[in-house]
């Protein structure tokens, strides 16, 4: 599989992309924040006023076409900000959980960030149905994954509480209680959990790759290595790999993730377009004597099928 997966062709910034099989239109999605790389501001101002942008592929992901991006999200007037959305299926809906900040802020400090609740029947026509109340009021990245038992388990990065994972049950989808901090050994964002080879699995994105944690049960995680900390050789690949999304299909595991091409690692180093601008990267999964292991250089196939069934 060449590099980059894919280019937003508007803002070329696209980041924290998350897949989804549309089942009205039996093709596959990538919903993302389609930050505003091009865009001229003051500091960070182009990390905001982001919409969700929308790629879809009708060939099982090895080629995707911008679409636009998701109509009908805005809950009060003016240009605000939507971050890292979290969809999934279930019982005749899709269920989004994105992160929401007021306006075009151009500075990361103190500026709230709520979880908001949407519902669609088609990926197109949503509606809003409330903020979720989590553990503070700077929440990002959710991650829905169903516990053993029926629960809904969310986790996200409470930016208030030290930039960890905290987790949140729900029994509908709508109506969410705290559990508490699940990993809290250094700041991070991103997680996502999935079912791979046997195991449980969540990464985390350390701004150095993605760190590997696994579970037999999603309650106890164990350190379980680091996956796309090295620079890989296609094109547009030579950053760290960040905030990834996983899609599991019977044997076959990709991992979707995004980078920022030739990305100045200084601090003081003046921002423009070109260590702005972020590309989306696919790559193979695999377990090995238990351990997580991807090869990002790997030559593969991608080849997502229909879901309708799963």
């Amino acid at each position: 599989m060449k590099g980059p997966l894919y280019r937003d062709p508007i803002y070329d910034g696209a980041t924290d992309p998350v897949l989804v099989w549309n089942r009205q239109l039996k093709e596959w999605w990538m919903i993302y924040t389609s930050r505003r790389a091009t865009a001229e501001g003051s500091n960070v101002a182009w990390v905001h006023g982001s919409d969700l942008g929308v790629a879809s592929s009708k060939d099982g992901g090895q080629n995707w076409v911008y679409r636009g991006t998701l109509p009908g999200l805005d809950i009060e007037w003016g240009r605000n900000t939507f971050w890292a959305p979290e969809i999934i299926w279930h019982d005749g809906l899709y269920h989004m959980y994105v992160s929401y900040i007021q306006g075009v802020p151009d500075r990361w400090a103190g500026n709230p960030r709520h979880m908001m609740y949407y519902t669609s029947p088609d990926l197109l026509t949503w509606t809003f149905r409330s903020p979720i109340q989590l553990s503070s009021n700077r929440v990002i990245d959710a991650c829905i994954y169903r516990m053993p038992d029926g629960r809904f388990r969310m986790w996200y990065k409470d930016e208030a509480n030290g930039s960890v994972t905290y987790a949140a049950d729900s029994m509908n989808l709508s109506d969410w209680k705290v559990v508490g901090p699940i990993l809290t050994h250094q700041a991070h964002e991103g997680p996502n959990v999935f079912r791979y080879k046997g195991y449980y699995w969540m990464i985390i994105d350390e701004w150095k790759g993605q760190a590997v944690y696994r579970s037999d049960d999603l309650e106890a995680w164990e350190r379980n290595g680091l996956i796309l900390d090295q620079p890989g050789s296609r094109q547009d690949d030579d950053s760290f790999g960040y905030h990834a999304d996983v899609v599991v299909q019977d044997e076959q595991a990709y991992i979707f993730y995004f980078t920022h091409p030739k990305h100045s690692c200084d601090s003081s180093a003046v921002m423009s377009y070109m260590n702005q601008r972020s590309t989306v990267q696919v790559a193979q999964l695999n377990v090995i004597d238990g351990v997580l292991i991807c090869d990002r250089n790997q030559h593969f196939e991608l080849n997502l099928q229909a879901e309708d069934e799963r």
